[in-house]
């Protein structure tokens, strides 16, 4: 018996250092085990039993350290889970700003300004020129009448600055015209030469249907002498003013308010002819 337990302790010191305690413990159950059985027996040890116990309890005690250094290893894949899934509930949630944002405005379509009509005429309330060198003052009158707007002749002659002679140019009915109607919408265009060129005659088609489409009546100073849609001849060498108050065929055909003659007040000419007759003048749309 006791060459059997020296071999044993000896073999558990020369095992791993937490075997000691494993050793140290087994010495005791067996010293412990021995004694009581000799002091119950007398001279006769009970082996089987002690050696049993011994070996249970040497396999409970060195199995532990294996089970403790285990636990670490499975312990650490838990801790670590929630840092792992926090990640990808973080990815699948939308973002709100994302959500939220808006449209870029330079990328939204604007709504296109509408079509002006084919054919327009305004309303407007007819005068004829009181004296002969008034023709700009009821010019004016007549195109301010379709706006809505009442003027007199003479107020109209004292701030455009007629004189015998006449109204100046197309500067001054666009500075009258402005001073009454808001926002300064008009603008004066100038026709040089013996003759209106192809762009004239377009800008002039242009310019009278904005401005009839805005309600507004178009002052044009002429010289010399044109035919209108009837056949009928009108001459004004030293120059004469009128008013445009409609248009046809997209601004192909004009309507023009005449103070000259009130048994004959308006008439309808192509704008190509109206372009050539402001040749050398201007006009204020």
């Amino acid at each position: 018996m006791k060459h059997t337990l020296s071999r044993r302790l000896r073999r558990l010191v020369s095992e791993r250092p937490y075997q000691l305690v494993a050793g140290s413990a087994v010495a005791l159950v067996l010293a412990t085990g021995t004694g009581a059985a000799l002091a119950g027996t007398g001279n006769t040890p009970a082996p089987t039993q002690t050696t049993t116990a011994a070996a249970e309890l040497l396999s409970d005690t060195v199995a532990a350290p294996s089970q403790a250094e285990a636990a670490p290893t499975t312990a650490a894949p838990s801790s670590a889970a929630p840092a792992s899934a926090a990640p990808a509930s973080a990815a699948a949630s939308p973002s709100p700003k994302a959500s939220s944002a808006t449209p870029d405005p330079d990328l939204v379509s604007k709504k296109a300004a509408p079509k002006p009509p084919a054919s327009k005429v305004l309303e407007y309330d007819h005068e004829a020129q009181i004296n002969g060198y008034y023709c700009g003052p009821a010019a004016v009158r007549n195109a301010l009448s379709a706006a809505g707007v009442a003027r007199s002749q003479d107020a109209l002659a004292s701030q455009l600055g007629t004189t015998f002679a006449g109204t100046n140019s197309a500067e001054d009915t666009t500075r009258v015209l402005n001073a009454v109607v808001k926002g300064d919408p008009y603008e004066t265009t100038m026709i040089r030469g013996g003759a209106a060129t192809p762009a004239q005659m377009d800008q002039l088609q242009a310019d009278v249907v904005a401005a009839i489409t805005d309600g507004r009546g178009v002052v044009v100073n002429v010289a010399g002498s044109v035919t209108d849609t009837d056949g009928r001849w009108h001459s004004f060498p030293g120059g004469h003013y009128i008013a445009v108050v409609g248009y046809q065929d997209s601004g192909r055909l004009v309507k023009i308010a005449d103070s000259a003659d009130a048994s004959y007040p308006s008439y309808w000419l192509s704008t190509i002819d109206l372009a050539n007759w402001a040749a050398t003048r201007g006009y204020s749309a």
